[in-house]
């Protein structure tokens, strides 16, 4: 009887330590969200906006992590309140109620609500295009790829990972990107999404290899700036005329046998490109090699650069080297980023062919007529490049039209996707170097470095920067082999 009664005991007083240990385990997290909102308050109080959001987030988390999903939302409402009842700019009380939106945004993912998932990502959207940020703008385009691989519409996150993707490359923000990619890899993972892992994968390889150009670009660009940095501090020193002219020359000479040997690398590289491992571990060799030997030509005609600036540049020679040095490098940098997709933008082609030859104006001989034949329309194409073919072609056919003669610049609609510039002259026509007779060799002319050259007279390489430029665009620059009162050159486009 005596052993039951202090067995009661001790189970009355177990129980009671139980109870108390667990009603003081459970005013702790009380305790805590009071902290979060009084913080809230405070900051609120002293205009603090962003410690606000924060404490007030960390109040509606600590709910929703409970499961108190009325009092999360409750809060989330009191903070928007808050956000509506005080004067900011709009921009950035879309900022705000961005973020808060973004915690309902999560709460419905969790709750797993998919019209409630929809509306919300359509409110984040709305105050995104409102905000100023470009963090919640890159976060909305995250948020969204993130919702369409989720829900299976690979198609639309493809499309809004790859304006993400390249607003952040555009930005030289490699990090955030890789960033980006890993989380949604994870994410694809976490929720066991095939679809999503796959995908994000492709991407990311696909965009690790195109960034590869543009880093080797910005590489040169600082050897560049080193370069330059090491030649202003210096002293210059007195010497020939022929002693610097013999540098160059010598310099020159190098420039050309590496572009060459850059060309022919180029072109061999295209030969091995296939999906397999083992291919891809060439083609990245071959790349390095390439990008190497394009920074290597980049960093010799930069030291050019301003050892020709010292010299008289109305002097014939020195002239020519200046222009065949920039030259070298337009067509170094083409090379090292021809596998680049270069922007392309509307433009009303009548205007455009004016303003063209417009510029041509007042360089052609006596009684040479310039006319324009171009409808009113709109065509897509990168206007930088389209802009320099037609510059230099519509330049040379006007010096090699006689009096009296006629230069024409034509733009016809070939197809539903190819257009083409087509610029003529009356003049006495291109002679072909090289070649037998009864052989077409009109690629002739395209080739750089083809031949040894008087600088003074042209070094050769404008037709085939505007050749390579034609191809970088997907199109073609040839010459018309019918037409033999003058020379037509024909710039084909597509898209």
């Amino acid at each position: 009887m005596k052993k039951n009664i202090f067995l009661i005991i001790m189970l009355s007083v177990f129980s009671f330590a139980t109870l108390s240990a667990q009603d003081e385990e459970a005013s702790k997290p009380k305790s805590e969200v009071r902290q979060y909102i009084g913080a809230f308050e405070s900051s609120l109080a002293q205009g603090k906006w962003q410690q606000a959001y924060e404490w007030g987030a960390k109040a509606a988390a600590y709910y929703a992590s409970h499961s108190l999903y009325k009092e999360s939302f409750d809060m989330l409402r009191r903070i928007d309140s808050a956000i509506d009842s005080h004067i900011m700019a709009t921009s950035e009380r879309a900022t705000y109620h961005y973020q808060v939106t973004k915690e309902r945004y999560r709460m419905y993912t969790r709750f797993g609500k998919p019209e409630r998932i929809k509306e919300q990502l359509g409110n984040l959207e709305l105050m995104a295009g409102l905000s100023s940020s470009d963090s919640i703008k890159n976060d909305m385009l995250y948020t969204k790829t993130l919702y369409y691989y989720t829900h299976g519409q690979i198609e639309k996150g493809n499309q809004t990972f790859k304006e993400m993707a390249t607003k952040l490359t555009a930005q030289k923000q490699y990090g955030k990107v890789d960033e980006v990619y890993q989380k949604l890899i994870e994410s694809g993972r976490r929720s066991n999404s095939a679809s999503l892992v796959a995908q994000s994968y492709k991407s990311y390889v696909a965009w690790k290899d195109s960034t590869d150009a543009i880093k080797h670009a910005d590489e040169i660009k600082g050897l560049k700036k080193q370069i330059a940095d090491s030649k202003a501090t210096i002293d210059s020193q007195d010497s020939s005329l022929t002693a610097r002219m013999a540098t160059i020359i010598a310099l020159s000479i190098l420039a050309i046998a590496l572009a060459v040997a850059l060309v022919g690398g180029a072109l061999v590289l295209m030969r091995f490109i296939l999906l397999t491992r083992k291919q891809k571990k060439i083609i990245k060799l071959e790349s390095d090699n390439n990008a190497l030997k394009a920074k290597f030509i980049s960093n010799i005609s930069a030291q050019l650069t301003p050892t020709l600036n010292k010299l008289d540049a109305r002097i014939p020679e020195v002239k020519a080297l200046k222009d065949f040095s920039n030259h070298i490098q337009t067509l170094s940098l083409i090379e090292t980023t021809k596998e680049e997709t270069v922007e392309t933008e509307d433009t009303q082609i009548a205007q455009f062919c004016e303003g063209i030859m417009n510029q041509m104006k007042g360089t052609e001989k006596t009684g040479v007529t310039l006319t324009v034949n171009a409808p009113k329309m709109t065509a897509n194409f990168n206007r930088e490049y389209v802009t320099h073919i037609l510059t230099h072609l519509l330049s040379n056919a006007i010096r090699y039209t006689p009096e009296g003669g006629r230069v024409t610049l034509d733009y016809k609609k070939r197809g539903a996707h190819t257009h083409q510039f087509i610029v003529t002259d009356s003049g006495c026509g291109i002679t072909i170097p090289g070649g037998e007779e009864g052989v077409d060799n009109r690629e002739e002319v395209f080739k750089a470095f083809r031949g040894v050259h008087d600088l003074t007279t042209g070094d050769g390489l404008g037709l085939p920067i505007c050749k390579q430029m034609a191809l970088k665009m997907k199109g073609d620059l040839t010459i018309d082999p019918a037409y033999t009162k003058g020379t037509r050159f024909i710039l084909e486009l597509h898209g």
